[in-house]
Order: structure tokens, then sequence, then C-alpha cells
């Protein structure tokens, strides 16, 4: 499904369409990989998003009710921070040389969603492997031998994210584990493996996501250079680019869905059973929906009316909290370095994956 109103269509009507296959591995798991992962105890689950109601509605409404602004607003300082702590330090290179990918997209939002979930931030690049990982199971096309050492990793990811929920239930330390742990205790329907799926799916999608919002963001905003110098002069305008980029870019190109019984979708007669595949990216640039689609503009009125964090009762958890991280890095970056610019005949690179989409580096250069 690509054209905007069928994929909105498909996500609003989720007793007919399931999302129960969202997350279902494009190519099974092979016998050693799945002995593997049977033998380490590897039973987890969505957190939510591959959920369908009621257990959906259950577990959404507990941990919406952990996941608000307090939360975000408590973040917003040490994720400024953290932005400019990186940002200062990759333009003290001689060179005026930098990638901001690896210098800063992929640091903030694992940073955030490690201090977040009360996980160690030391524990960065190990996260960051099993997030690598588990996108490679999930969306990638690998061998039967190539999911091996993948599967490993999703064992150890899954034990440290049962570590953190039994942890938090021994601690008063302040995290979104400990207050789900404590919800529980108060009488609220959540399991420890649902907190620890919740966990599994946040310390994933709560950085890999936004590394690609970010990453998106910054390469596009810089491929036009009017518009970047239209945000370094007026700060009040990122907000609305960042809606933008979300249209015109976004993190997340395709998703899934699975028709529960037979339907029809724009016209097309959809059996009972059928994986249907929604390309957000299309949809997005849909002419029906947004004049011009193609074209990039921070002034575009409907830009908020895109479907890069999906539609209805899965419409993403953390919309607010990745958007802030763009926002705030879009702020410090048009700030400390307004002249920065894409490193020149470098062409931008992107990771082979169905559902992901973002440059795997963005070279930059600097004036003295």
């Amino acid at each position: 499904m690509s054209r905007y109103e069928d994929v909105r269509a498909v996500f609003t009507d989720w007793e007919t369409f399931s999302s129960a296959n969202a997350q279902a591995p494009v190519r099974e798991p092979g016998a050693q990989a799945r002995r593997v992962l049977r033998e380490g105890g590897f039973t987890a689950y969505s957190g939510l998003s591959a959920r369908v109601p009621p257990e959906h509605t259950r577990i959404r409404k507990v941990v919406q009710r952990q996941f608000g602004r307090r939360r975000y607003r408590a973040l917003e300082p040490q994720i400024r921070a953290n932005v400019v702590r990186l940002l200062k330090r990759m333009l003290l290179r001689a060179e005026r040389t930098g990638d901001l990918v690896s210098d800063l997209a992929i640091d903030v939002p694992t940073i955030t969603i490690l201090t977040l979930l009360g996980a160690d931030p030391a524990m960065l690049s190990t996260f960051k492997r099993w997030s690598a990982s588990r996108a490679a199971m999930t969306w990638g096309d690998l061998s039967a031998e190539e999911q091996v050492p993948h599967a490993h990793r999703l064992v150890e990811y899954w034990h440290e994210c049962l570590r953190l929920v039994a942890e938090a239930g021994q601690s008063e330390r302040d995290s979104l584990v400990g207050d789900l742990v404590r919800a529980q205790r108060g009488g609220d329907p959540i399991s420890d493996h649902e907190i620890a799926s919740v966990c599994y799916s946040l310390l994933f999608a709560g950085h890999e996501t936004t590394t690609a919002l970010i990453s998106n963001a910054l390469s596009v905003l810089l491929a036009h250079r009017e518009q970047w110098d239209s945000l370094v002069a007026d700060a009040g305008k990122i907000p609305g680019a960042i809606d933008e980029v979300l249209r015109h870019s976004p993190a997340v190109i395709t998703w899934r869905r699975q028709a529960r019984r037979a339907a029809t979708i724009g016209g097309v007669e959809v059996p009972a059973g059928a994986n249907i595949l929604l390309v957000l990216g299309s949809a997005n640039r849909d002419e029906r929906r947004f004049v011009d689609p193609d074209v990039f503009d921070i002034h575009r009125g409907n830009a908020r009316e895109h479907l890069a964090f999906g539609f209805g009762i899965h419409y993403c958890l953390g919309s607010v909290l990745a958007k802030t991280q763009a926002k705030i890095v879009v702020e410090e970056v048009t700030r400390l370095c307004p002249h920065l610019r894409l490193a020149p005949d470098v062409p931008l690179a992107y990771g082979a994956n169905l559902s992901l989409r973002a440059p795997l580096s963005v070279p930059v250069t600097w004036a003295g």
C-alpha cells in the first residue's frame, strides 16, 4: 500500500488489519539460530507495536501513564548538554572534518534512552551492537549461517532487559523501568515479562529510529542551503522543519500489517491472512495530500500530517521524545556551527534494510 489515504485507513482499522506481523522476521531464523535462541531462554516479544487489543490497550495504558511530559522535560537539559559536548569535541579537530552520524547522531539518542530506562550509558557500544543484531534479524536478509552470531547477541540483549527489571524491583532508582515496576506493585496490570519486553523494544526503537531522524534531518537540511540558513536566522522555524524532514525523509519507510479477514483497500481485494507492506515513504509524498511532494520545504503548511510515526492506536509512543531530540540537535548545530557544509563529492550511502532508512555517515567540513 503506497497511497496516503490507503495507508492511513489500514492503520486506523486495527480490527481488520492486525499488527501481529509488525516485528516478524523477514527471513525466519535457521535451525542453528533457533537453537541458540531457545537454549538461551530468549522469549522477548514486542513491547507494543506487534500487540493487538485488548493486550495492547492494557499495556499501552500502563506505559503511557509513566512515559509522559515530566520525563521529557527532565531529560531536555541532559540532551542539550550531550549535544553541545559532542559538537564541541568534533569542532576541535584540526582537519576540520567530521561525520554527523558517528560524531553526534548515534550517541545522543542512545544515551537518552539508556538514561530513561535506567541502563548504564557506559554500555552504549554494547547496546548499539545488540540493536544492530535486532535490526539484522528482523528486517535483514541473512543466511542461516549469518544469523547465528546475531542470535547470540539477542540472547544477551534479552537477559540484560530481564536484569534491568529485576534490579528496578530492588531499588528506588528513578527510571521508566522503575516506574513500571512500582506501578505493577501498585496494582497496574503488567507483568515482569511485559515490562522487559517494553524495555527490549524501547532500547531499540528509542535510539535507532531517532539516530536515523537526526541523520536524515542534518543531511537533508545541509543539502538545502537556503533553508538551512533560514533556520540559522530563526530557530523558531526548527519544529516545522523537523516535521518536513519526517514527511520528506522519514526514518521508517515501510511497516507491516496482516489482514485478519478479506477486505478491499483502494479498490484492491485483499484475502484473509495476506501480509501487507505499508510504504510510508510513498504515502508521505502522495500528491493527493501534499503539493509538490518531492520538494523539501520547511515552510510547508501541512507537513505535520505525515505518517512517519504511524496513525491510530499504534501511533509512536516516543514521538515527542524523538522530535524533541531532533529539535535540540538542529538548534545547537545551527548555533555552534552555522557554516557547516556537507563534504563535497561524497555521496551518502544507505544500509540495506526493509524498514529503516538513514545515511550510514554524513561527512561534513567547516571553515577555520
